[in-house]
C-alpha cells in the first residue's frame, strides 16, 4: 500500500517521497530542495499532493514553495512554527492526525532541536518520520530546547513498537556510531552494528531507515539513564 523512496540531496540530507497506491496520493517529507523531488516523482509518474514538514529549518522546508507552485500540493507542519514556515496550509501538533490516502499518521510533539519540532507516526505501516530528533545512534542538537525535552522525546519514541522503521533526515550514522563507541565501548550490539555501518558506507550505501529496536540497543541518547546523562553526552558529542 505504501512505498517510500529515499532522495539524497545537499551534502547529507534525505528527502522521503511517499506513495499510497490505493489513492494515488504522493507526499514529500521535509523537502530541502525542489528539483530532485519533482524529477523523482515525474520519473515514477506520481503526482505530489502533500508535503509534511517536521520543523522550520531551511534544509527541511527549502523546497516547499517551488513544489507547491508546481503541483498545488497541501503543506502540513508544526503549529508552533507557523510563523517560520510561511508556506503551511495546515497546522498540527500532538494529538492531531494527518492522512495520505487510507494511511493515517498521528502527530507527536518532539521539541528540543527546534522549539516546535514534530514527528509523524504511521502505526498501521510501522513507520515514523522523525526529522532531526532521532538519528541512527544519535539525536539532534539542542538548538532551541534543552536536554529535559530531548530526554522526554527519547521516552516517547522508545515506546513505539520495536519494528517501527525510523526515517530520519540525515546520513550521520557512521559519525554517531563512532561517538557511541566512546560512551559504551563494551556494547557488543553497538560494535557489531558499526562493523555493518562501516561496510555499507564504504560501498556508498545509505544506513537509514533504522528501527526502534536497534536504537534501544545502541543509541547513547536513547540509552541515557537521566536528563543529566543525556545532557553530558550531547555536550560531549557537540565538542567531538
Amino acid at each position: 500500500m505504501m512505498e517510500v523512496v529515499r532522495i539524497p540531496v545537499l551534502s547529507d540530507n534525505y528527502v522521503w517521497l511517499v506513495h499510497e497506491s490505493g489513492s494515488g496520493e504522493t507526499m514529500v517529507v521535509d523537502p530541502a530542495v525542489a528539483g530532485p523531488v519533482l524529477a523523482e516523482a515525474e520519473k515514477r509518474d506520481w503526482t505530489i499532493t502533500q508535503i509534511w514538514n517536521t520543523h522550520w529549518h531551511p534544509d527541511h522546508t527549502g523546497g516547499n514553495e517551488a513544489i507547491k507552485a508546481a503541483t498545488g500540493c497541501t503543506i502540513t507542519g508544526p503549529r508552533a512554527e507557523a510563523a517560520r514556515i510561511p508556506t503551511l496550509d495546515r497546522l498540527v501538533s500532538e494529538g492531531d492526525t494527518v492522512s495520505l490516502g487510507a494511511i493515517e499518521a498521528r502527530v507527536i510533539d518532539v521539541p528540543a532541536h527546534t522549539a516546535g519540532h514534530i514527528a509523524y507516526h504511521l502505526p498501521g505501516e510501522r513507520v515514523a518520520f522523525v526529522g532531526d530528533t532521532l538519528f541512527a545512534m544519535g539525536c539532534g542538537r539542542l538548538f532551541e530546547g534543552d536536554a529535559a525535552q530531548m530526554y522526554a522525546n527519547m521516552r516517547k519514541l522508545e515506546a513505539l513498537p520495536d519494528e517501527t522503521a525510523i526515517y530520519c533526515a540525515h546520513e550521520y550514522t557512521e559519525a554517531n556510531g563512532d561517538f557511541a563507541l566512546t560512551v559504551e565501548p563494551d556494547n557488543a550490539a553497538l560494535a557489531e552494528r558499526m562493523d555493518k555501518v562501516r561496510a555499507k558506507r564504504a560501498r556508498g550505501e545509505a544506513t537509514v531507515p533504522t528501527d526502534i529496536a536497534a536504537e534501544r540497543a545502541t543509541n547513547p541518547f536513547m540509552r541515557a539513564g537521566s536528563v543529566e546523562e543525556l545532557a553530558a553526552r550531547r555536550k560531549a558529542k557537540d565538542n567531538a
